[in-house]
């Protein structure tokens, strides 16, 4: 077993293991840390407990301290300083007339590097632009090219819930999601109902997943055949959540669809989900990070 305590180093950015060193730390307490990329400060998301050695990657890196007034204050300046570097790499960019768009930038706490954060449709040839960032700022330069979903982490936003994007305020990475799992719930394949912001497929279709999958082991799918009350029919529509089934009764078949409830039929054979292999390539894009 080894001690650990899970820092973080924005509001919505991944958690890290950290070595406490004998110091007791509770949530929310702000700690200054030795990185791969120098000493930053974060803040503690998860308090001193103690973890089998399989769940960390060793060797765990340390925590240096609680924060001091003075490091209170050099984050405040390190936050007034990013957003004139900001602006100072906008003009480098417009400048040296280069097809990125500038999302955001870091300093580091030990001011030992600046992080630039763009998006760009292919590869950019940034190198004089660097040359140039480094000249003005004296230091060393990083510009990182992030994702779509990346950005909209940063930037932040609604969602067409209504709610603030779910990758901005409670996720810590981004899974994989699929068209497949759009299907599997039941939802329209338009572009426009299963994609956020970001022009990506949502986030919400993975981390639902598990409860339409726990739902599909005991609902029949489109096609399925079952018995009613009525008779035997074909379902032809089905909503997961309220586990009602749209039944086309074969002594009826120009007839309207009865409505039962998922408890009150019983199944012959089962349908299948099946993606068309046009759907999959009108929607490929969508996957894409």
């Amino acid at each position: 077993m080894i001690e650990i305590v899970g820092v973080r180093f924005r509001d919505t950015g991944k958690m890290y293991y950290f070595k406490p060193d004998g110091i007791n730390l509770n949530i929310d307490d702000f700690v200054v840390v030795e990185t791969t990329r120098g000493v930053e400060c974060g803040k503690v998301v998860l308090a001193n407990r103690r973890v089998n050695d399989d769940k960390v990657i060793a060797p765990l890196k340390t925590v240096i301290r609680k924060v001091t007034d003075n490091d209170i204050k050099k984050v405040d300046e390190n936050r007034k300083k990013e957003k004139q570097a900001f602006n100072i790499c906008l003009e480098k960019i417009a400048k040296h007339k280069l097809d990125m768009k500038l999302i955001d930038v870091e300093y580091t706490f030990d001011n030992n590097k600046i992080l630039f954060y763009f998006t760009a449709d292919g590869r950019i040839d940034f190198r004089e632009l660097v040359k140039d960032l480094a000249t003005v700022f004296k230091t060393r330069i990083e510009l990182r090219q992030i994702g779509v979903r990346d950005e909209a982490k940063m930037l932040g936003g609604l969602g067409v819930c209504g709610k603030p994007f779910c990758c901005s305020t409670f996720l810590d990475d981004f899974h994989p999601v699929s068209i497949k799992m759009a299907k599997e719930q039941g939802m329209s394949l338009n572009p426009t109902k299963i994609s956020g912001s970001c022009g990506r497929l949502m986030c919400c279709l993975k981390y639902e997943q598990e409860a339409y999958l726990d739902l599909l082991k005991n609902t029949p799918k489109i096609g399925a055949i079952v018995d009613t009350v009525e008779g035997r029919g074909v379902v032809e529509d089905l909503n997961l959540l309220t586990s009602k089934l749209s039944v086309k009764l074969d002594k009826n078949p120009d007839g309207p669809p009865i409505v039962v409830f998922v408890r009150d039929v019983k199944l012959i054979k089962d349908g299948k989900i099946k993606l068309e292999k046009e759907e999959i390539e009108k929607l490929k894009g969508l996957e894409e990070n």
